[in-house]
């Protein structure tokens, strides 16, 4: 159990403190052997498996209704932040907190994140330079303390040098105190009493000495690291000051994974215990838990060692302890000691006790043969030098607790004031507002559910009466405080019964508003409870911020403030699919894969389906997902309106539309879509097939406040390849067509533009967009972010993320501005919360949160202006892990005697910037030739080296991407060339890895201006948003001959184990590929990226000549290979 992260955690959950004096280097000797563990993990990957969210506490009410149904505003957004940041100063304040609190659900792995803090800051990974001294102390432990001074317990904490004790605490700034679980025993922390403590030295009860400590009468300069479960500390801490609210969500979808493969040291075992828990999507979302992920993980071995291959069928966390406690229990005649020991865990949830002694053990007639059973079953943990005991996790206690409340019986029950069996015990204990939400009360609904109840008889060999989790439901309405009972603490209580007889009715009167789901598990339990329930005709996800809205069906809104899995897509429109009484779905604005367009897909095929409206506006949507949903409009008869606008379908993801649109099954009456960004034909198109068939409108929606600015894709950019100047002379598009901007000042880059109507506003050479609510002019002034960024500033705290500009409009005019950014976020690896919009005035540098942060740019709604421009949040040294996306400018002149010199840049994505090097080439008559960016994205401060496939004098050859201000030099390499002959190859390589980042081919006579690029745009966006894997599969079918390779590249990052062995399995290599592309039809944009990278490596000429054939066929002498 000690080798992995969760069981780690388990059997180190106390550290003991039982004695001073003479007994302490005994003591400090043993404590030392314990905790060895902790410096042979590897924390910095530890930390990185939880996600931290920072939010402000719920000001005036109670923390648990924060979730209720009955809010009628949604609170405050928080953002998430790394372990590192705990005790950084927030954005735009220097003052850094001097308490933090760390809080979460049971289980959630607050305590083990505390211990490695302690654990890293002696290795010296963390706050090295913040803390001298670092003291962790288990509440838990502290509480068997009745008098004694904060020296004592200083003095006996394993960290603490030979240094006296005064001297270590006479510079309190440099301290950190770690109380772990502070809520867990039963006391009140006051120092507001005759008891108060004033001096470090002076022995005091525990309780009077914390309150001292937490209330910063005693060392008020220290630090305090809190972690709880709740968050309601006021009444337990009332002298609590001001603290940071730091909420612990448990593992990303990326550290559920490497959990596994931390717990299984066999790879092998890992993937196969991770393919297993693939067909059990509902446990896999509740193994975010830590808690419940070391369950599984030690079921699933258990499983394996006895050559049991059987998937998980769990699907919630009583019937995960049920199985790990009492599947192989080893002593079922001892039954009467077994209810015995429930009873001591009740006894010891309803007094606040987690620490038991020999008496204790005595009081519930439990001998030494149960106690053995549990410690070589890993549930209790002997202290060391005492004869007391405790369960290893919290979470065990209450299981146990919930058991022992299960199996009183009608007698027990009725002697009981509340006639339930001592069920009020738990709201003595738990509190009213917290009742809910505690292990105890949802493992408790989970033992009194039919298959729960059938469980617990087999083990203790009684009846359980089937009235007893309806009485529990009428004890919970008549106790529950106003707006409680449906609250989504609520909720989780009656996932864990799966009754759906139970549910139906207690769902019947269910009425919903607006609720705030911040993890899958949370939405996996709210999904799963509203298909009981018949009244809910809408659903939206993250509601957007709307004037004036139109009359909806009665619904929820969900808010979300971290992106949604795959995983919890496919939980949540599996479940839709079952919810009949659903009329309206509205997804807009949430980021939608390939993957979760197809589960969404299957949702909506099936007959229980009867949803009539659909709205995906703004998810991410490509041509790619357009197939899927042609085929839905072919199958669902129900469906009438589905709204695809600012997505980039491009005309040829449209154009797949039209089938699904002409199949007689289909009903749709409106199709909501983006005319302006169509080409002429295809609006013709639509126009003519709406004629065709009478029953359905097509239109573009001018409402103000759901549009966002469309950005073009990379195919449609790669098609604008015309070698004149780009400059900001580019037009708006809007609602009417194109929108000249006026140039002011040329010498300034100072425009303005009048927007005739109200609508959203897109300037294509600049990523900048506006929607605005009138008829309004704008004046744009491109700015440099040195002007503005100096000592004020710390630099090493900042990333410029995008171009700076000075904007002027009439106030209250403008709905939304869309700020262009250039940090790649395409696979997750940004945290969007680190950006912020900077705002420069006379005062000094003020920082906004985006309403949202999308691809390509961040949102402002209701914006003031000044110069603004994103910045990124980060430490100097993840500056080379931020993936950014790039552009590669390319400049000829003309000499006499046909030599031609030629300029190449590689920088960020900045129109600013590239407005300075265009400005700077023409004043030596460059002239651009058009190439299409790097395809993956690159990282600033990485080198790179570029070279021709004829030998040419290249000057540097090296080229670092860096960010240079618009007014400074840009860094380029320059090349001559006598004669093309048939052409040159140039290339830029990553120096580190050698992997080839871009690649443009050069012919004579091809670099002058040709037809009118947004005609060619036009005639080939169909082709060009396809993914180049996808344009060539015929000929990768028949031509690829080494497909091991091949696929060994991709095992474990887009092909799974049972995949990689399917596509081996075939007997010919064309058999293969084409069953590596049925695969492929659910990837993701950056899955078939990975996918082309393999195959070049492989078959680099076959790659190459496509892309040269395929430039030759689309008429693009200049088209380069990337």
């Amino acid at each position: 159990m000690n080798d992995h992260l969760y069981s780690d955690h388990l059997s180190h959950c106390s550290l003991p403190y039982l004695g001073i004096g003479e007994r302490y280097q005994n003591q400090r000797k043993e404590k030392f052997c314990n905790t060895q563990s902790w410096k042979n993990d590897d924390l910095h990957q530890k930390f990185t498996q939880l996600l931290l969210l920072q939010k402000p506490h719920p000001g005036g009410q109670d923390p648990l209704t924060r979730k209720s149904w009955h809010h009628d505003v949604v609170e405050e957004k928080g953002h998430l932040i790394e372990i590192s940041e705990l005790f950084g100063p927030d954005p735009g304040i220097q003052e850094e907190p001097h308490t933090v609190i760390l809080h979460g659900a049971a289980g959630i792995g607050k305590s083990t994140l505390a211990r490695q803090v302690r654990g890293a800051w002696e290795e010296g990974q963390l706050y090295r330079d913040r803390f001298q001294h670092v003291f962790y102390f288990s509440c838990r432990e502290l509480a068997q303390y009745k008098v004694v001074s904060l020296a004592e317990l200083i003095s006996e904490d394993l960290a603490a040098p030979a240094a006296p004790i005064g001297q270590i605490l006479s510079q309190p700034e440099q301290l950190l105190f770690i109380l772990d679980g502070v809520d867990e025993p039963k006391w009140v922390l006051e120092n507001q009493s005759s008891e108060l403590c004033v001096h470090w030295s002076q022995p005091q009860p525990m309780h009077a000495l914390l309150g001292s400590l937490l209330g910063k009468v005693i060392l008020p300069e220290a630090s305090l690291l809190v972690t709880a479960r709740t968050t309601d500390l006021k009444k337990l801490i009332p002298s609590l000051k001001q603290p940071r609210w730091v909420e612990v969500l448990g593992f990303s979808e990326s550290g559920r994974k490497e959990y596994f493969y931390k717990y299984f040291t066999d790879e092998s075992q890992a993937n196969r215990a991770l393919t297993l828990l693939k067909s059990n999507p509902e446990l896999l979302t509740l193994c975010l838990v830590p808690l419940v992920s070391w369950l599984v993980c030690t079921c699933l071995k258990e499983q394996m060692k006895l050559g049991e291959a059987l998937p998980p069928t769990f699907q919630t966390t009583t019937a995960l302890c049920l199985h790990y406690l009492f599947q192989d229990f080893p002593a079922p005649h001892l039954g009467t000691q077994l209810r015995d020991f429930c009873s001591l865990a009740a006894e010891g949830i309803w007094q606040r006790k987690t620490v038991f002694s020999a008496g204790d053990l005595r009081k519930h007639r439990l001998n030494g043969a149960i106690i053995t059973i549990f410690l070589k079953m890993g549930v209790l943990h002997k202290h060391p030098n005492s004869l007391s005991y405790s369960f290893i996790h919290l979470c065990f206690q209450e299981f146990f607790a919930a058991i022992s409340y299960a199996l009183r019986d009608k007698e027990e029950r009725s002697k009981s004031p509340d006639g339930l069996g001592g069920i009020a015990e738990l709201l003595e204990a738990y509190g009213r507002h917290n009742l809910f939400g505690a292990p105890t009360m949802r493992f408790l609904f989970g033992l009194l559910s039919n298959q729960g109840s059938r469980t617990v008889e087999n083990i203790f060999t009684c009846r359980l009466s089937q009235k007893r989790k309806w009485e529990l439901l009428w004890w919970a309405e008549a106790e529950s405080p106003p707006g409680q009972l449906h609250s989504l603490e609520f909720l989780h209580c009656l996932y864990e019964t799966q009754d759906e007889e139970f549910l139906m009715q207690v769902m019947a009167s269910f009425q919903g508003t607006k609720i705030c789901v911040q993890t899958d598990m949370e939405l996996l339990v709210f999904t799963f409870c509203i298909k009981f329930c018949s009244h809910v005709k809408r659903l939206q996800l993250n509601e957007s911020r709307q004037k004036g809205q139109v009359w909806r069906p009665p619904g929820i809104v969900l808010s979300r403030w971290t992106p949604i899995t795959n995983n919890s897509w496919e939980v949540l429109f599996s479940t839709l699919g079952i919810s009949g009484g659903l009329k309206e779905l509205d997804l807009s604005g949430n980021s939608l894969s390939h993957s979760a367009v197809q589960d969404l897909g299957k949702t909506l095929r099936q007959s229980s389906c009867n949803l009539e409206t659909l709205r995906l506006v703004g998810c991410g949507l490509t041509s790619s997902c357009c197939q899927d949903l042609a085929f839905v409009l072919s199958c669902s008869p129900s469906l009438m309106e589905l709204d695809l606008q600012q997505n980039d379908l491009g005309d040829h993801g449209v154009r797949l539309l039209y089938k699904g649109l002409k199949h007689p099954t289909c009903q749709l009456t409106l199709l909501w879509l983006d005319y302006t960004l169509l080409s002429d034909q295809v609006r013709e198109e639509l126009k003519a097939l709406e004629e065709e068939t009478p029953r359905l409108l097509i239109s573009s929606s001018p409402q103000v406040a759901q549009v966002k600015p469309f950005h073009l894709s990379s195919c449609a950019s790669l098609e604008d390849l015309h070698t004149e100047s780009v400059g900001t002379e580019e037009n708006f598009w809007g609602p009417t067509g194109p929108v000249a901007p006026d140039m002011v000042d040329k010498e300034r880059s100072l425009y303005r533009v009048h927007f005739p109507v109200a609508g959203p506003y897109y300037w294509p050479n600049t990523g900048l967009s506006f929607v605005v609510r009138r008829a309004v002019t704008i004046e744009i002034d491109f700015c440099a972010w040195d002007q503005f960024l100096g000592n004020t500033v710390p630099l090493h705290s900042w990333m410029v993320a995008g171009p700076l500009f000075d904007i002027k409009a009439e106030r209250g005019a403008v709905a939304a501005v869309y700020l262009p950014h250039f940090v790649a976020l395409q696979g997750g690896h940004v945290d969007i919360s680190l950006f912020y919009v900077a705002h420069f005035k006379e005062e000094g540098m003020f920082l906004e949160k985006p309403a949202r942060v999308e691809p390509h740019y961040a949102v402002l709604e209701n914006p003031s202006f000044s110069p603004m421009g994103i910045l990124l949040r980060m430490i100097p040294t993840a500056l080379c892990f931020i993936p950014i996306t790039s552009t590669t400018l390319l400049y000829h002149q003309l000499h006499p005697k046909e030599i031609t010199s030629f300029h190449l840049y590689l920088i960020p994505s900045d129109c600013s910037i590239q407005k300075a090097i265009d400005d700077e080439e023409k004043k030596f008559h460059f002239v651009r030739i058009h190439k299409p960016p790097p395809v993956t994205p690159l990282y600033l401060g990485s080198r790179y080296t570029v070279s021709a496939s004829r030998k040419l004098e290249i000057i540097p050859k090296e080229l670092e991407l860096c960010y240079r201000s618009p007014g400074k030099p840009q860094l380029f390499s320059e090349f001559y060339v006598g004669h093309l002959g048939s052409g040159i190859k140039l290339q830029i390589k990553d120096k580190k890895g050698g992997t080839i980042v871009w690649k443009a081919l050069l012919k004579p006579g091809k670099t002058r201006t040709t037809q009118n690029p947004r005609r060619r745009i036009a005639q080939r966006n169909a082709s060009g948003s396809l993914h180049f894997v996808d344009q060539h599969r015929e000929q990768l079918v028949a031509r690829v001959t080494s497909v091991d390779p091949v696929l060994d590249k991709l095992h474990g990052q887009v092909l799974s184990e049972e995949q990689y062995e399917t596509v081996r399995a075939e007997n010919t290599k064309p058999g293969q590929m084409r069953k590596l592309f049925s695969f492929s039809r659910s990837w993701d944009w950056s899955c078939k990226d990975k996918l082309y990278r393999a195959l070049k490596e492989i078959h680099p000429h076959l790659i190459v000549e496509l892309w040269e054939k395929w430039g030759e066929d689309s008429g693009i002498s200049d088209r380069f290979s990337n």
